[in-house]
């Protein structure tokens, strides 16, 4: 068989055998997805127990998802006083290149708001305040987990309202 970046191959031929070739490794999930359960909901049980244990925060839900969409998902809802926080787990090892924090890209962060905005407007008593948290959880072979928390993580734009 030949190689996709033979020369001697037409330009379409070369794209097809990409194309089928891109469609077998995102098929098999690419090797990049962590098990179903995995790591990430263990991180979400730490940081559930360093916000309720260290920060003082009643845990309302966990893993909250849009009924009109189950793709759009809140990790922790939870209460900090009179405030309602929403908060998004990101762990990652130690070693990892990109930190949880700065995972949360624009991108994650247009689901967030949809996800957010249902879940408020579903709710018959609406929180006057609420906020976007980023709990990062960092594993490592040599130490225990750490947790971190980013509060008041710019979300909404300024003086955002859910309508009634």
């Amino acid at each position: 068989m030949r190689k996709i970046t033979d020369p001697a191959l037409p330009r379409v031929v070369r794209e097809v055998l990409m194309l089928t070739w891109l469609k077998q490794i995102l098929r098999r999930g690419g090797g990049r997805r962590a098990p179903a359960g995995g790591d990430g909901a263990a991180g979400e049980r730490l940081a559930a127990e360093f916000l309720h244990g260290r920060q003082g925060y009643a845990i309302v839900t966990r893993n909250w998802r849009n009924p009109r969409d189950e793709r759009e998902e809140i990790d922790l809802v939870c209460r900090d006083g009179d405030v309602l926080v929403f908060v998004e787990v990101k762990s990652r090892p130690d070693t990892a290149l990109v930190r949880g924090y700065f995972a949360v890209d624009r991108r994650k962060k247009k689901v967030l708001r949809r996800a957010i905005h249902a879940y408020l407007t579903q709710l018959r008593d609406r929180p006057r305040t609420f906020r976007f948290d980023v709990a990062e959880v960092v594993t490592s072979v040599k130490t225990p987990p750490q947790v971190l928390l980013f509060q008041n993580v710019p979300l909404f734009p300024k003086g955002y309202h859910v309508l009634r």
